[in-house]
Parts: structure tokens; sequence; C-alpha cells
């Protein structure tokens, strides 16, 4: 039985239809999947992230007054002490060699060298006194006009930072004031002894202590013969905590006195503010761990916490700080993954419709996670994110979240 000739027309029309139909879809470009990020508004904030290590603001080093011998120390790291009643050491100051016209104007010429500074530590002590009243009395001034709308949130919170950072400055200078009038007795008893050798030969000295702390190191323990000006005892209060970070100098640069930083993964669960005292002027050079030279430069902060937040810190602690450099409450942002570079400018694919639209987008500020989108993209828009080499202008795409 013959087949029409219309019949068969049709079927090879039909045939030719479907292959034709099959080449398409075989040469059609496939969907590729991408994961998606809405752009958004919102805060954003860049930070300096790097170790730290916690030390005693102010300590002191007691070392051996003249030449002699040492009777053994008991007390051991951590031992309280008081100021002019702990007896630190005992010593034995040996028969010094007489000492002739030059030696023995050296010797004057030091007691009064330890006079003028005690007399300068005074001075900055009554100075440090005075600013802390003034802050005191700006801060009562400004927490008033704080109930009343007229002064800033901010303003009262930079107001007490200042007031504590004076009440820190008073302690210091009163520290300061205790080292000088040690450093006077040491510089009295070295001129004491070169001009009374006998006495000196047969009296010991009795070393108490110039502070209120604890003792941080012994330096010697046993019993011993030492020169002039050995090191004993190491001294601070540990309640007194500053946190020193050593930066690479091109992020020190954007750190400013005043930034507010984070304490984290130091041992604690909450996580402890501080605020940026001092970025030292003068960088240094150090090897990394990878054998690369890198300029650091020393940032010392303050903690703003109470001193029971942190008390389980202690003198030479390992801490990781946060430095705020930057921040807003409100700027268009989208995840740094979803960007990358094309030439000398910054592109995204931006999600339209099924398609992977590239655009390109002007950056601003960035950190770790997220960028500010200064022109390019508009807020609730959708960019890929982690797109592949692959992936070009105009390709059908299948989100895989949002």
């Amino acid at each position: 039985m013959k087949i029409p000739r219309i019949l068969k027309n049709r079927m090879v029309v039909i045939g030719a239809a479907v292959l034709l139909v099959i080449v398409i879809m075989a040469a059609w470009p496939k969907s590729q999947p991408a994961e998606l990020a809405a752009v958004q508004r919102g805060p954003m904030r860049v930070t300096v992230d790097e170790e730290g290590e916690t030390r005693v603001r102010a300590r002191f080093v007691i070392s051996a007054p003249v030449a002699g011998r040492v009777l053994r120390i008991d007390l051991e790291p951590g031992d309280a002490v008081a100021r002019g009643r702990t007896l630190l050491a005992t010593f034995l100051p040996g028969a010094p060699n007489l000492l002739d016209a030059r030696a023995r104007a050296e010797a004057e010429a030091g007691v009064k060298a330890a006079e003028a500074a005690l007399g300068r530590a005074q001075a900055e002590r009554s100075s440090a006194r005075a600013a802390l009243d003034l802050a005191r009395s700006t801060l009562e001034r400004n927490r008033r006009l704080a109930q009343e709308r007229i002064v800033s949130r901010e303003t009262l919170e930079s107001q007490e930072a200042a007031a504590r950072a004076a009440d820190e400055g008073l302690r210091a200078a009163e520290f300061a004031v205790a080292g000088a009038e040690h450093e006077l007795s040491m510089a009295r008893a070295r001129l004491l002894t070169s001009s009374n050798p006998v006495a000196a030969g047969g009296k010991s000295i009795r070393i108490v202590s110039p502070i209120d702390g604890v003792v941080l190191k012994r330096l010697r323990e046993s019993e011993a013969v030492v020169p002039a000006g050995e090191p004993l005892l190491e001294l601070g209060d540990p309640r007194r905590l500053e946190i020193v970070s050593d930066l690479l100098s091109n992020d020190a640069v954007m750190v400013r006195p005043g930034a507010a930083a984070f304490i984290e993964r130091w041992g604690g669960e909450e996580t402890l503010r501080a605020r940026v005292r001092r970025v030292e002027p003068s960088g240094f050079m150090k090897i990394s761990a990878l054998g690369v030279e890198e300029q650091r430069v020393n940032v010392i902060m303050d903690f703003e916490d109470p001193a029971e937040a942190h008390d389980a810190l202690g003198d030479g602690y390992r801490v990781e700080v946060r430095i705020i450099v930057w921040e807003s409450e409100d700027v268009l942002k989208a995840p740094t993954s979803a960007l990358f570079r094309r030439g000398e400018d910054w592109s995204a694919f931006v999600h339209e419709k099924g398609r992977a639209r590239l655009r390109s987008v002007e950056v601003g500020r960035r950190n770790g996670l997220e960028a500010q989108i200064l022109s390019g993209v508009e807020a609730g828009e959708k960019v890929v994110i982690h797109p592949s080499d692959s992936l070009e202008d105009g390709a059908r795409v299948t989100p895989q979240s949002s």
C-alpha cells in the first residue's frame, strides 16, 4: 500500500521541524545557577582588625640603689604591695670606694636632678588635678544640657571619655610623683653611702614599695651581690591596664585619637569597649611570620568599661582589637563578593528578568563583607554573588537564593 504523496510531504516537514527544534534546543544557552543578594540601605562600619596586648600603664622597676648584697626576696608575682609599708628588699651596701671631688659632685648633682624631677612630677600632678576638676564640671554641665536636649548624645559621651581620661591622667601623675620620690631617696642613699663609707658598709637599706599595686615580676630571687642599678622587682597596678596594638603603617594613618574600639577574643564572653588614646608618631620594622618586612606603628587604647569587666585580664595578655575608622547609619551597600574588577573599574552582575546584566558601579568604603555603593545600582536590586568566570552579560540565570 502506497503512502499518499501529500502525507509523505507532511511527514518530511514534521520530521524536519522536530530535528530543527532538537538542534535549536541543543544550541540554546543553558541557564546558569546563580546566588543572589539584595542591594539595600543600612548601617555600615569599617574597622581595622589586629591582635593586641594588654599592659600595665604605670610600671616601676625597683633596682639596687648601690653596689652590695641583696638578701633573698620572698615576694612573688601577684603579691600585693602597699605604698610606704610593704618591704620589698633588704640591701646590705658594700663599702664603697672613696670618691674624688668629681664623683662627689656628680652624686650631689644626681640628688638635685631627682629633686627637680620630683618638683616637676608634683607640678604635673597639680595640673592633672586641675584638668580633672575642669573635665568633671564640664561633664556635669553637659549632662544637664543633655537632659534638656541642647547637646547631642555624642557630645555627652565624648565629654564622659574626656573625664575618664583626665582621671587616668591624675592617677598617672600620682604614680609619677611616687616614682620620683623613690628616685630621690635612691639618689640620697648614694650620696649618703659615698659620704660615710663606714656607715654604708655596716647599715642595711630597707627598700619599701613606692606604690599601691602588685608584684608583676621578680627579677632577682636569691641572695646575691649585685651592682648598683641591678633590677630586682617590677611593680604595677593590674587594674590600670591599657592595650597596645602594632598596626601596619598604612592602617595606622586611618586611625585617629578618640576612635572607638572593641576588644574581642580575650577569654570572656562579652565584647569590651575601648578608645584610642594615642597613635605613636614613630614606626618600627617587624618581620612577619612569613618573613616579610613590615612597617608597624603602635596604637594605644584605654578600656572604657569598668575595671570589674576585665579583672580577669593581666599584664601581657593577648586580645583582638577592632578599631572603627569610619561608620554611617544609612548607606547604600552591597556584598563585596558581588564586585569584581574590569580594567580600572568595579563591576557587578545585576539580575534583570531572569538574565544577568553587567553594570559598572562606583564603590566607596569597603570592609570585609560589604561595600558602599555610590552609583551603578539601586536599593532593592539583586546582584549575583560569587559570579563564575563563564558568566557573561545577558546570560540566563536561575536564582538559587534571595
